[in-house]
């Protein structure tokens, strides 16, 4: 008997995501101006997401921890935590001060992002990759809202009036507290017992894992690229802010689109064959992005962001294919590397940057976009159901 698709849940867990993320994009869109007020170069500004990040470490230690106690308060009060931190980064007046409000959000965000794919994984029944792409869609959803809330903060009151917006967060906690309290039914079940993994099993974890990192690497710069530094990319060639952010959300909105329709189409021809298809499209429309110019040039780079975006749902969709008695602590190790590689391609790109011109890294990605093409061939398939 196939286990049940409960609509309700997927949603209101969804929102949670959407909450939480709305709030942890705002680092993008304000970094042309915290790299003005602070006079940092493009590594420094990269590492930037590196302490939004570096908790995502912990993630094991999350994920054993989630696999034993009641994870839906995590996913409820998470957002709260992020909204405070991530509102305040325009007060911040030195390096160490972001520092410290990035590191509170990330682990925030390590928090919520582990246990909270589990619960999806729980509500969604035989339909899980739709309902890992109503989650994704909710991320990036909040990635493009997110930009446009943040920025029409700072144009009505300045970069320092960026925490008028925290009430918004703390309510849709409250939002959650009720919604999600009761939701008992769905939470992990705790093992019994300590148990190891067979010396076959770990080696094809590892094995998987191996495979899942060198993936992530190869879309690592693209993203890097497409997320953190294209306000940047767009100021730098003359736009105002309110142009470079509208650019930025388009690309999300893209993205937000591909995150629905591949998680869900994955279902059906299977994620080995979506992942694929998406390492071998992106390069082709990056590359078709640096040889125009205007709209032509955005609606590339839209399409980038449609099918790069679409591999998050799909990915998460796979890990969570894989049979364990310890869901929370496989997600973990997945968001680990997704966290932290992420940062790494973040930090890589802003000191190449710092070498060789931004500009000169978005023509030349579509030729480090390759590097994820092997890896997609390399995918194992697992029963969804």
């Amino acid at each position: 008997m196939q286990a049940k698709y409960h609509k309700w849940r997927v949603w209101d867990i969804s929102l949670a995501h959407f909450t939480h993320d709305v709030y942890s994009s705002f680092l993008s869109p304000l970094l042309p101006l915290i790299i003005e007020k602070l006079g940092l170069n493009y590594f420094l500004a990269g590492s930037l997401t590196l302490y939004g990040r570096l908790p995502s470490l912990m993630n094991p230690i999350i994920g054993w921890l989630a696999d034993k106690v009641v994870i839906r308060y995590f996913v409820i009060f998470t957002p709260a935590i992020t909204a405070i931190s991530m509102s305040l980064i325009g007060l911040a007046n030195s390096y160490f001060q972001l520092l410290v409000l990035l590191l509170i959000m990330g682990m925030s965000a390590a928090f919520f992002h582990v246990p909270a794919p589990v619960l999806i994984k729980n509500v969604s029944g035989d339909k899980r990759g739709l309902g890992m792409s109503f989650y994704a869609l909710a991320g990036e959803g909040a990635r493009a809202l997110g930009p446009l809330l943040i920025v029409s903060a700072v144009s009505w009151w300045g970069l320092e009036g960026s925490w008028r917006v925290m009430p918004l967060g703390l309510l849709a906690s409250i939002i959650l507290y009720f919604r999600l309290r009761k939701l008992k039914d769905f939470d992990i079940k705790p093992v019994a017992k300590k148990q190891k993994l067979a010396k076959g099993q770990l080696s094809k974890l590892v094995a998987f894992f191996v495979i899942i990192t060198g993936y992530i690497l190869g879309r690592g710069v693209i993203r890097s690229l497409l997320v953190t530094f294209l306000p940047t990319y767009y100021m730098n060639s003359g736009n105002t802010l309110w142009t470079s952010t509208s650019v930025l959300v388009m690309v999300e909105l893209a993205g937000a689109a591909g995150t629905l329709l591949a998680g869900n189409y994955s279902d059906k021809i299977g994620r080995k064959k979506t992942l694929i298809i998406i390492a071998i499209i992106v390069p082709v429309l990056m590359f078709l992005f640096n040889i125009t110019s205007g709209i032509i040039a955005i609606i590339f780079l839209a399409l980038s962001g449609l099918f790069l975006f679409g591999s998050a749902p799909v990915l998460l969709a796979l890990v969570h294919d894989y049979k364990s008695d310890r869901p929370s602590f496989i997600n973990s190790i997945y968001m680990t590397l997704s966290f932290v590689f992420g940062a790494g391609s973040n930090m890589l790109v802003g000191f190449l940057s710092d070498i060789y011109g931004l500009e000169n890294l978005f023509v030349y990605s579509p030729i480090l976009g390759l590097f994820a093409i092997p890896f997609a061939f390399m995918m194992p398939e697992f029963d969804s159901k």
